[in-house]
């Protein structure tokens, strides 16, 4: 089994799998942080799809695109825990 072969026959189902698995996670997420966080294994496996597809086609363009797009997934990621850590001081502080 060659290496493109086990891309498109292995991982690649995975991939998809766990996109399917996330977005029903996301759409049944109970709270908001779920959802965050099933936003952020979104765009965690599309960088992992968009790397599948440059070893496939054999083309190193798109990985400055997915290492960006990994790069926002983090920093979103944290900005929005910092949100939701001040959100919750400020009612406490508001309340006493």
């Amino acid at each position: 089994m060659s290496l493109h072969q086990y891309l498109l026959f292995v991982v690649m189902p995975i991939i998809c799998l766990a996109f399917l698995l996330i977005f029903i996670r996301f759409l049944k997420g109970p709270k908001v942080v779920d959802r965050v966080v099933a936003i952020d294994l979104i765009i965690t496996s599309g960088v992992g799809l968009i790397g599948v597809f440059c070893i496939l086609y054999n083309n190193a363009s798109f990985l400055d695109v997915a290492m960006i797009l990994a790069l926002i997934a983090f920093l979103s990621t944290i900005a929005f825990s910092y949100y939701l850590d001040n959100g919750d001081n400020n009612k406490k502080k508001k309340n006493d």
